[in-house]
This record gives structure tokens, sequence and C-alpha cells, in this order.
């Protein structure tokens, strides 16, 4: 399949408009609760490009980007949803270096702001839901590249809340790559030298979102350069103005800055009055529940640098658990569970799928193929280690090739009809790490602050919905003959077109298969 152009945010945009896959306007949009209103209506939706932002007049602001599956695949030239899994879990082994480039040619280097550093001023902040007391950006990736992260580079979302003017919050989730990065050098003085990047292109986007699946993205690998095999060629970094790190030359607007992990400081006004960390609101969480507040490390900005203001940088403001929000965080995250399960014995593993809701981090299905007896049991290994090895996961089901793992109707089905629950439900991990934006962990702190020194992981649920090798004929599942009766004997286009207007659920997907 021919591929857009994913170079950079503004050369997708254009594409998507050449294709008719952009909804645009230019009514004016209100930061405060309508960017991600029109988003939830539209959730699942084509991209939606706003050029009138109030009170940003030098902005624009994309979001649904990654909202629609065939949309997403359209962009990056994949043909299937499984051909995406296999060629990023490739590119996760071949990473294309980045390509560091002059000052003088980095786009995102066009106007460079050192004097007037009130963030709020420059970079779109929003409200998601009423419930919320302040605007928070969430729209940035934090890019490490380098010493700070043993030579490697990293790119990743850090949601941030700017109360200080040029200080903000910066919250990194307990054990990842950021959180790494603060405990190595929490005793740093000055603070560690970061960026954060804003509009970057797509491939950095979607590897932004790949988290806690660190046996295959160790602290040190190169992620930038796994973005870089995903477009197709390597992404350009440029030396900061005022810090000594990097940033994405491509992208629409940064903050030059650091991270200092000691100097913490409350997300909201609410929770530091309350001082009392998870109990205030704040913006909904991937687990698709509504978001509490704390107390986290801090973020100082020395610089703002952005393309041309005339040129009107555009801003990626993501709604959280909505459909793009969760394209983001599992599309990197499926090619690495498969590229997990290939390591541990090639050829079993066919497909790897997180439906949207299993919430992110909360779960995945793996379609797997056992060839002979001999390969009977590699299912198990398969959904304890990917358990074990993406912190705070909840559920991993295993089915057969004849499951569609795209379809809850038939996931639900291989679980009411071939699990049996006392051999086939596992318990692998209890006790370990898990994650406290889970409501459930968040209970077990009882009357204590919801912080992950407080709270306990139950270890989540490992289900086997295969069919033991050998028994294949037992769980043979019918096929009515669809490929050889054909409608258009019996009625017109118009009657078919009719009939199958009626038809919902499930039973679409059985009268293409015909199971």
């Amino acid at each position: 399949m021919e591929k857009g152009k994913t170079d950079d945010l503004r050369g997708t945009i254009e594409w998507l408009r050449s294709e008719g896959l952009l909804l645009e306007t230019d009514v004016e949009v209100s930061p405060d609760l309508e960017i991600t209103g029109v988003q939830k209506h539209l959730d699942g939706s084509l991209p939606i490009l706003f050029n009138n932002v109030k009170g940003y007049s030098h902005l624009r602001a994309i979001t649904n980007l990654f909202a629609n599956t065939s949309v997403m695949n359209r962009m990056f030239g994949w043909s299937n949803d499984t051909e995406r899994t296999k060629i990023i879990s490739h590119a996760l082994t071949h990473p294309l270096t980045p390509v560091e480039i002059g000052q003088s040619e980095a786009p995102v280097q066009e106007h460079v702001i050192t004097d007037d550093l009130d963030v709020n001023k420059w970079v779109l902040a929003i409200q998601h839901t009423p419930l919320e007391s302040e605007f928070t950006i969430g729209s940035g990736q934090s890019v490490v590249v380098g010493k700070y992260f043993k030579e490697g580079s990293h790119v990743g979302y850090n949601r941030m809340s700017f109360r200080w003017g040029n200080v903000g919050t910066f919250q990194a989730a307990p054990g990842s790559h950021m959180w790494q990065l603060q405990v190595e050098h929490y005793d740093r003085p000055e603070g560690i030298p970061i960026t954060m990047c804003f509009g970057i292109p797509p491939a950095a986007n979607l590897m932004a979102g790949s988290g806690f699946d660190y046996a295959i993205l160790p602290k040190g690998c190169d992620e930038l350069g796994i973005a870089g095999a995903m477009q197709g060629k390597p992404l350009r970094i440029v030396k900061c103005r005022t810090v000594d790190a990097y940033a994405l030359a491509d992208a629409e607007l940064v903050l030059e800055g650091y991270l200092k992990p000691k100097d913490r400081r409350w997300e909201t006004a609410e929770a530091e009055n309350s001082g009392r960390q998870g109990k205030a609101w704040f913006h909904p969480e991937w687990s698709g529940y509504q978001g509490k507040a704390y107390k986290a490390s801090t973020f100082h900005v020395t610089a703002i640098t952005m393309r041309k203001p005339e040129s009107k940088p555009i801003i990626f403001p993501l709604g959280v658990h909505m459909s793009d929000d969760n394209n983001i965080d599992t599309t990197v995250r499926e090619g690495a569970i498969y590229e997990l399960c290939e390591r541990l014995q090639p050829g079993i593993i066919q497909d790897v799928s997180i439906p949207y809701c299993f919430t992110d981090w909360g779960g995945c299905v793996i379609q797997i193929k056992k060839r002979n007896i001999i390969e009977e049991g590699w299912q198990r290994n398969f959904l304890v280690a990917t358990l074990s090895c993406n912190q705070g996961m909840r559920m991993a089901i295993a089915v057969d090739t004849d499951v569609n793992i795209y379809s809850m109707d038939d996931l639900m089905w291989a679980l009411a009809t071939r699990v049996n629950p006392k051999t086939d439900i596992i318990n692998p991990v209890p006790g370990g790490i898990g994650q406290t934006f889970m409501p459930a962990e968040r209970m077990t702190a009882g009357d204590k602050d919801w912080t992950a020194s407080n709270t306990n992981f139950e270890g989540g649920m490992a289900i086997d919905a295969t069919i033991p090798f050998g028994y294949e004929e037992d769980f043979h599942r019918p096929t009515y003959a669809v490929d050889l009766v054909k409608l258009e004997k019996f009625f017109n286009d118009k009657q078919i077109e009719k009939g199958r207007s009626f038809m919902n659920g499930w039973v679409k997907i059985l009268s293409k298969t015909g199971q």
C-alpha cells in the first residue's frame, strides 16, 4: 500500500487533506471543554484540524490523528492491522539512527524565545472534563538523547501543569523511562537537561505512546531510531539553544529546560490545599476513569522554540481514554508483545491485539498457532511473560487462529466455550508492581494516599483460551457455504444493501466467514 507523508506533522496534514481524510474548521474553538468535546463526539473518526483556537491566535490544533486505524494504516502504508504489528516488531530490532542537523536548518528553531517564558501563553493548555479545576498540558513528548539515556534515545508522553509561569509539574509514572532517568540523576543539583516537543512526526508520536514494555525497549534503546524505521527514513534532531540536549528538528514547538526531581510541587491548587495525593480530580486516565492529582517533579523552561509564528504551529492536544489515545498507547506495544513472544519461541505467535476496552496498558490478546504437540504450553509462557514484562497489565488472553482477535464477540465466545476456570486461568505475579492509575489498585491503599508506595498489585490474570493440541476436530467451527452461495442470484443490489443494513454486531463478522 502506498504510504502518506509522515516526515512531519504538517506534511501528514496536507496528505490527509488531499485524500479527503481531514475534518477542518475555521470556527473558533475553546480549549475549555470544546476541543475534547468535539473529539469525543467523533471518537474513532477522521482527524480534526482546528484553525482558530480561542486565546491562541498563533497556534492551530489537531486531534483524532490516530483515532481510526484504517486511516493510520493508510498513513504509513500498512495494508492491515496484522501487517502493521509485524512491521513494527521488525522496526524494534532495525532502528534507523536519527540524523543531527544544524540549528539554522531546523524548522522548529525558526523562532526562539528566551525572555517571555510564560508557557501557558505559548502552548495550548486544555480542560478535558467539567470535573477538573485547572487547565493542563498533556500534548508534549519528552525527548532525551545520549548520556542521560545510556547513549540511546527516548521519546514519551508526560503530563504537565504550568502553575508558575516557566515552571510546571512533570508527571512520570513509577517505573517508566523518565522515572528511571530521574532515579539515576536524582541528586544532580542543576537538574536534567531535556526537551518537551510538540507537534512531532507521526511515527515519533506513536513511539511516544509505548511504555512499560522494557524487556523489549530497555533504557538505552533507540526509540527515535525505531520511529525512523517505522516511517522509512531517519528522524532529524537538533541541538538545543539553551541546554545540553536535543529536540526533534521537525517538531512544531519545543520547550527546552531542566527536569528537577527534588523540586516537587502539586499538580493542582485543589490538591495542594488538601495535602493529599491521588484524591483531587485531574484529567481522565487511560484506564477509563477520571484521573487524580499528585505531587510531581518540576520542569523549568529555559527557552521556547517554534516554527515561524505566522505559519501557526500545530499542537496535538490529546483527549485521554479516546480511540486516538488508545491507538497511540497500543500500536507499538502490540509490536513489542509480538517481538517478546517471537524471541521466546519463533513461529508460534501470529498476531497481537489490544482492544480499546482493554484500556491501553490494561491487557492484550495474543493469537497463536501450535504446529505440533511439542509446542503445546508455549502459549502459557507467552501469557506469563507478557504480564510480567508489561507493568500493571491485568489481563492477557491467548486464542487460536480461528478466533478473530479484533472482534470482542468472537473473543467472548472463545472464553465462554474453551476456558476451564480451574486450569486455564493463571494469576502469575501477585505482589508485583502495578499501576496506580487503576482504581482497583488504589483501593489497596486504604486511608493512605493513593501512591505507588501504598498500593498492591493483585498479579493479573492470564487466560488460556486455546484448543489443546490434537483436539482441533472436537472444537471445529461450522462453516456455511457463503463463498459458494451468491446473494446476487436471488436479490438485486438494493435489496442486498437493505438486508445488510439491519445486521449489527457479531453477525456481520460471521456472515463474512460463514462461521
